[in-house]
């Protein structure tokens, strides 16, 4: 396995891959949000196929409250492996110490990311990697169908963070 910066040609390799939920292209998103400077989207590749990925959001947390009480602290987000027979095999970490890596090159002193409450296999992983709990908030998110519906998601969240030597 091997994890890269995402580059323009990736986006679609990944959206036929690993597909996004809306008609806007999730993956498309995320690398103009890289291309702009406020994140690095990474990608796990077996081979030629991506597995997984997840974006490092150095504005942090979009959560206001979670951003005023951890300044300059990084976001890990939408951490995703793909298909689910992977799990479970060293992609997730593997993704989060890369991400944790950048973060420490930017001399980053901390970094964080948010687990949905009803996600305790997440979780577990993320204790197991040294996060710990430091605030409850509610992530709200929305994407467009491809019948033009937008659909607004919202979620309970914990937010975690890990210091970085």
């Amino acid at each position: 396995m091997e994890i890269t910066v995402c580059r323009a040609a990736d986006v679609a390799v990944l959206d036929r891959c690993l597909g996004s939920p809306g008609a806007t292209s999730f993956h498309a998103r995320r690398f103009e949000r890289q291309e702009g400077g406020s994140s690095t989207y990474l990608v796990a590749w077996h081979g030629r196929r991506p597995v997984g990925h997840t974006e490092v959001r150095w504005d942090g947390c979009d959560d206001a409250k979670v951003r005023a009480a951890w300044p300059g602290c990084p976001e890990i987000n939408a951490l995703t492996v793909w298909p689910e027979a992977l799990r479970s095999r060293g992609i997730g970490s593997a993704l989060v110490r890369a991400a944790e890596e950048r973060a420490r090159a930017r001399g980053c002193t901390a970094v964080g990311l948010g687990v949905a409450d009803d996600n305790p296999r997440a979780a577990a992983l993320y204790a197991r990697l040294g996060y710990r709990a430091v605030a409850s908030y509610i992530g709200r998110w929305s994407f467009e169908d491809h019948e033009g519906v937008t659909h607004e998601c919202v979620e309970k969240l914990t937010f975690l963070v890990k210091e970085l030597p």
